[in-house]
């Protein structure tokens, strides 16, 4: 089910209505049961790939917190390998044989392997990394191996964060089903606001920048290299509008119902440097892998060329989880070469001026670093590259797909950009109650956002960008 549907507007009021109609101890059954119909929205069958991973894992750390230390590591082994089976399996397992084919191809092989035909389980990597993240905690000792198999299953179910995250750590959310939350004016005002915001973000920027970007990038060639710069400076908002905007209602939906998810993005595009960057987009996942990845490799305790090099592993590994496509890999690893020469060079913005001009730079590069993310293909990607770099010229014929290209559309899309950069920061921090407003102002702010969603929306059931992690 899409954040940005009818379906929704009818299901989050009826989950949340009868979550405080319910008695206590019967809110969590209708939570998982809610949370299994959301997702069976999008392929019924998947729910059981869900069930295999909670099963596997709620086993595991009962196992772990019984046993000793070398056999609590094995059941750890055992269901990190059993959870990742199946990431494997629906994720990477045709992207492995098409590589496999082609070596196979290039070297003159005669003989070739089948590819699945699999379609990829929604948000099937978040919620593995969530299963992932209890199974460890329990194992080192920082959380209690949960026994109520429903609680446990809503842990990793919770509709709200289930598909695109935040990515929770038990110590943070587990304990809060079993808490009784009361309906207050507080966490319905809080989350209302964010959804609001969240929406705004996705329908009216996201979604209308989209319809720029695509017909861009899937005719490259076609296009001059102005209208190329423009797409890759769109998308760099449409990502993050479109993903920030999903973590904005997931953690509303929740602050509604009195549940405080983690926060997923602070600001990231007024960063001045690459790390700076990556602590404030997708918190979530970075601080993941900084746990679980980078701190086991040894993190920065064994010298400056072991730190690099485990820097740079992370986000090699960030790139492939993102997608089974080497477009994916190479973003990583350059991220990841890139973070490695900021901290060897020892880069520090410091001043106004050299604050402004090093998030600048960070918005170029990053901006730059995306076009490998959105390309389809390596062919796809440098095409869009070469474009820019040879100011490329546009043809004299242009197909039907580029309506989206008429002058004035593309200067309502930059008005509506500025607008949106404009209040982004001030807005953002009304949300998270850093910036006080009179009440009087902030409703009509909202009243204003709500007109925007009307008018401006699309509402076409557009995915959201993550969805296909």
């Amino acid at each position: 089910m899409l954040f940005n549907s009818i379906e929704f507007f009818l299901f989050f009021p009826l989950v949340t209505a009868l979550y405080f109609l319910l008695p206590h101890q019967w809110r969590w059954l209708m939570l998982l049961i809610a949370s299994c119909v959301f997702y069976m929205f999008f392929v019924p069958a998947y729910i059981f790939i869900l069930l295999a991973t909670i099963v596997v894992d709620y086993v595991a750390a009962i196992q772990i917190e019984k046993s000793s230390k070398p056999n609590g590591r094995r059941w750890l082994i055992g269901s990190i390998i059993s959870t990742c089976l199946i990431l494997a399996v629906f994720k990477y397992f045709n992207f492995f044989i098409d590589n496999f084919n082609g070596i196979a191809n290039l070297i003159g092989w005669n003989y070739s392997l089948n590819t699945l035909s699999i379609l990829l389980p929604i948000g099937l990597s978040f919620h593995t990394f969530q299963s992932l993240s209890y199974v460890v905690e329990v194992y080192r000792g920082n959380q209690k191996a949960e026994r109520h198999f429903g609680i446990y299953s809503l842990y990793v179910m919770f509709y709200p964060q289930l598909v695109a995250g935040p990515i929770e750590r038990p110590q943070n959310v587990l304990h809060q089903f079993r808490e009784k939350h009361s309906l207050t004016y507080a966490n319905v005002s809080a989350g209302m606001q964010r959804i609001v915001w969240g929406l705004f973000k996705k329908v009216v920027i996201a979604d209308n920048l989209a319809q720029f970007v695509s017909p861009v990038y899937e005719h490259a060639g076609a296009v001059s290299w102005m209208y190329l710069s423009i797409a890759v400076v769109f998308f760099s908002f449409q990502i993050y509008c479109d993903f920030s905007g999903y973590s904005d209602i997931a953690i509303g939906a929740a602050r509604v119902m009195g549940f405080r998810l983690m926060e997923n993005f602070k600001l990231p595009y007024r960063s001045a440097g690459v790390g700076m960057f990556w602590s404030k987009w997708h918190i979530s996942l970075s601080t993941w892998f900084r746990d679980y990845v980078y701190i086991p490799l040894g993190g920065n305790r064994k010298g400056a060329a072991r730190t690099s090099l485990n820097l740079f592993i992370v986000f090699a590994i960030s790139g492939f989880w993102h997608g089974a496509n080497w477009t994916f890999v190479v973003w990583g690893m350059a991220h990841g070469l890139w973070l490695v020469l900021e901290n060897r060079m020892n880069v520090r913005w410091e001043g106004k001026l050299r604050m402004f001009l090093g998030t600048l730079l960070t918005f170029v590069g990053v901006s730059f670093l995306w076009i490998f993310f959105r390309a389809t293909s390596f062919e796809q990607a440098i095409q869009v590259i070469k474009g820019i770099a040879t100011f490329q010229s546009q043809p004299g014929f242009l197909p039907s797909v580029f309506v989206p290209l008429n002058g004035a559309v593309i200067i309502g899309k930059i008005l509506m950009l500025v607008v949106f950069v404009l209040i982004d920061r001030k807005v953002t921090e009304i949300v998270l109650g850093t910036r006080a407003i009179g009440s009087n102002r902030k409703v009509w702010l909202f009243a204003a956002l709500l007109a925007c969603l009307a008018l401006f929306g699309q509402w076409g059931k557009v995915d959201f960008i993550y969805f296909q992690f």
